[in-house]
């Protein structure tokens, strides 16, 4: 799977984890170059709290279009750190 932001790869993976229809990314496979840390933060009842890195790539931005789950719920412990994208971010094989 292929993470692209601004026709630029941000994340690529052949290990996602497909939750609730979402790709999530290993941490190693992000090329962190394009992540901010973002203060951004939700909360999931069933996966606990999510926290957001917004993408910047070549001048453009799209905030918070990342999410990960630092300390997951035991229900969701296969996705610790892995992350996860939409708004502007493409993901696809």
């Amino acid at each position: 799977m292929k993470a692209v932001f601004n026709n630029v790869i941000i994340a690529e993976s052949d290990n996602t984890v497909v939750v609730e229809g979402n790709h999530y990314f290993p941490p190693q496979s992000l090329k962190m170059e394009y992540f901010i840390t973002s203060e951004q933060q939700s909360a999931c009842p069933w996966k606990g709290l999510a926290s957001y890195y917004t993408v910047k790539v070549d001048g453009k931005t799209d905030a918070n279009a990342a999410w990960y789950y630092k300390s997951p719920s035991d229900a969701a412990k296969q996705i610790k750190d892995h992350v996860a994208f939409w708004k502007g971010v493409k993901v696809s094989e």
